[in-house]
C-alpha cells in the first residue's frame, strides 16, 4: 500500500465563542480512517486539537501536503467565517478572530501545489464552501488542480449547524466512512460520502459542497464487502451477455428435491451445479444486482420455471468483471 496520511484537527477552546463538538468529531473522524473495516491500516493519522496559532495550523498543513503520498488529506472542524468584500472565506485557529484567521484561498494554494497524487480535503465549519469557488482574492487560486477534491460541510453563505454536541456534517461523514457510502465492493468514495450526506440533509438544511478534479477512483477508506469478490467474478459465467436473461426451473431450487417432504416438489428435481448457481444469483439479488423475471422472489421464479436479469447496476459489475477489474 501506498502512503496515505491524513492531519485531522479539532478546535473546541476559543478565547471569546467556544465550541463544544469540534475535538470529538476530530477524534472520531481519526479513528475511522485510521483502519479499514477488516482492521487493516488505512491512513496514518496525525490528530491535532486546540491549535493556538494561525501559523502552527498553517505549517502542519503544509506538511500534511508535502512529498508524494498517494493521499493527502486533511480535516478541519472548528470556526470558519468569510469576508464579505472578497468572498473570501477562512477558518480560526484558537485565538480566535481576527487574529487567528487562515485563509481558505491559502490552504487551497499549498493543496494546488502539492505533489501528492491525490488530495483531499474535508471541512466542518461555517461558510466552508466559499473553498475553490469564484469571487476570490486573485483569478487562479478558486482552480481546484488534478488529483483535488474538496467536501465542504455548507455553502459559502451558511453556518455549518451541531446537532446533540456534535457537527451534523461530521456525524453523517462518518457514517458514511463506516460504510453507509460503500459500493457493492466495499469501497468508499469522496462521491459516495457527498452523495450519502447530501441525501441526508434536505433542501432547508445546511447544503454540503462537492468539488473535484480527478482522473481515477479514489477509495477513501474499504470495509467489509456485501459480497465476496469471488462471487462477483462468476457474473459473466452465470449471464452471456449484460442483457440475456438466464432462464430457470424448479431444479435450481434446493428445496425441490425428495428429501423434502413438507412442500410439493415437482420436475426436475434439484440438481447440486443449479442449487450452487442459484445460491449465488440469490446474494446478487439480495444486493440489488439481479432480479427475478415474471415473478416476485427469486423461488417462484424457478418452482414456476421463469427467468432472471442483471440490473442496471448488476451490468456494471458484470462489465467489470468481464474485463478483470474485480
Amino acid at each position: 500500500m501506498q502512503d496515505r496520511k491524513a492531519l485531522v484537527v479539532g478546535i473546541d477552546e476559543y478565547a471569546s465563542t467556544p465550541l463544544y463538538g469540534c475535538v470529538a468529531d476530530a477524534k472520531a473522524v481519526a479513528g475511522v480512517l485510521a483502519k479499514n473495516g477488516d482492521g487493516s491500516p488505512n491512513f496514518e493519522v496525525r490528530l491535532v486539537m486546540n491549535v493556538e496559532s494561525p501559523y502552527v495550523l498553517k505549517q502542519m498543513i503544509e506538511d500534511c501536503f508535502s512529498g508524494e503520498p498517494e493521499i493527502a488529506l486533511l480535516y478541519f472542524a472548528g470556526h470558519g467565517g468569510r469576508c464579505d468584500a472578497t468572498n473570501n472565506g477562512f477558518i480560526l485557529s484558537g485565538q480566535g478572530y481576527p487574529e487567528g484567521q487562515l485563509s481558505l484561498d491559502e490552504i487551497l494554494t499549498i493543496a494546488n501545489s502539492s505533489k501528492a497524487i491525490n488530495r483531499v480535503i474535508l471541512l466542518d465549519s461555517c461558510n466552508s464552501g466559499c473553498m475553490g469557488a469564484p469571487g476570490v482574492l486573485d483569478g487562479t487560486s478558486c482552480l481546484l488542480g488534478e488529483g483535488l477534491t474538496i467536501l465542504s460541510a455548507c455553502c459559502p453563505n451558511e453556518c455549518a449547524e451541531e446537532y446533540n454536541g456534535r457537527g451534523t456534517f461530521t456525524s453523517l461523514l462518518v457514517d458514511a466512512l463506516n460504510g453507509g457510502a460503500a459500493d457493492v465492493m466495499g469501497h468508499i468514495t469522496p462521491g459516495g460520502v457527498y452523495a450519502f450526506i447530501d441525501k441526508a440533509l434536505g433542501p432547508w438544511d445546511q447544503r454540503p459542497v462537492f468539488r473535484t478534479n480527478v482522473k481515477s477512483f479514489i477509495s477513501l477508506r474499504k470495509v467489509v464487502s456485501q459480497v465476496p469478490d469471488s462471487v462477483l467474478r462468476q457474473l459473466p459465467s452465470l449471464f452471456d451477455m449484460p442483457g440475456t436473461q438466464l432462464s430457470l426451473d424448479p431444479s435450481f431450487e434446493p428445496t425441490n428435491s425428495p428429501d423434502w417432504e413438507e412442500h410439493q416438489i415437482v420436475e426436475p428435481y434439484a440438481t447440486k451445479d443449479n442449487t450452487e448457481k442459484f445460491k449465488i444469483l440469490q446474494q446478487l439479488e439480495g444486493i440489488g444486482l439481479v432480479r427475478p423475471v415474471g415473478a416476485e422472489h427469486m423461488y417462484f421464479a424457478a418452482m414456476e420455471s421463469k427467468s432472471c436479469e442483471l440490473t442496471a447496476l448488476g451490468k456494471q459489475y458484470w462489465r467489470l468483471a468481464d474485463t478483470g477489474k474485480i
